[in-house]
């Protein structure tokens, strides 16, 4: 039930962005993230993830997320350091709980988002991937390469890196050495 759920809010969605784009409602009524508490979720593209930011924007309500759109609002071209900075400041001022960036293939905008200190940024680009940096990393953004993606792909991953728990246990020490570099630069 909830596969054909997701199936129908992406076909309104992507049917939605050549014109007034429709509301998905959520038939399940499934929780969103009972297992963490990720309620607010900064999100962002550059002109190349326009497309994919859209789909994901009105998907993640659907399952009970609030989203901050930070920008592009068009595939007018634009900077993806101004809005992956955009994304990576929601979420380490507290405004919002995680933070998605969406460009071309992911990887300028993750370079961007892990220089805001108290970001961890990952990029991902399959569900092993996202799983792993949450669950080992703590990631609190998700930077993808929204064209190599398909519609079903991008709301799939979407929804498992919010819904993924970080482990804690083994993985604290690691996370605590990462932040103590980001607090030393390196030196």
């Amino acid at each position: 039930m909830a596969d054909l759920n997701q199936d129908r809010i992406i076909s309104n969605v992507i049917g939605g962005l050549h014109g007034a784009v429709r509301v998905a409602i959520n038939e399940t009524n499934d929780p969103a993230n009972t297992r963490d508490t990720v309620r607010t979720v900064a999100l962002g593209s550059d002109h190349g993830g326009f497309a994919a930011k859209e789909i994901v924007k009105e998907f993640l309500p659907s399952l009970g997320y609030r989203v901050v759109d930070v920008g592009a609002y068009s595939t007018d071209a634009v900077d993806y350091p101004d809005i992956a900075l955009a994304v990576a400041r929601k979420v380490a001022g507290g405004e919002c709980d995680r933070g998605i960036m969406i460009d071309g293939a992911g990887i300028g905008s993750s370079m961007v988002c892990n220089k805001v200190r108290g970001i961890r940024a990952a990029l991902c680009y399959n569900i092993k991937t996202i799983e792993n940096s949450r669950l080992h990393n703590n990631a609190n953004v998700l930077t993808l390469g929204g064209p190599l993606h398909e519609p079903k792909e991008l709301c799939e991953m979407v929804k498992v890196w919010l819904a993924t728990r970080f482990e804690g246990g083994r993985h604290w020490p690691r996370i605590n050495k990462m932040m103590a570099i980001e607090k030393t630069g390196g030196k």
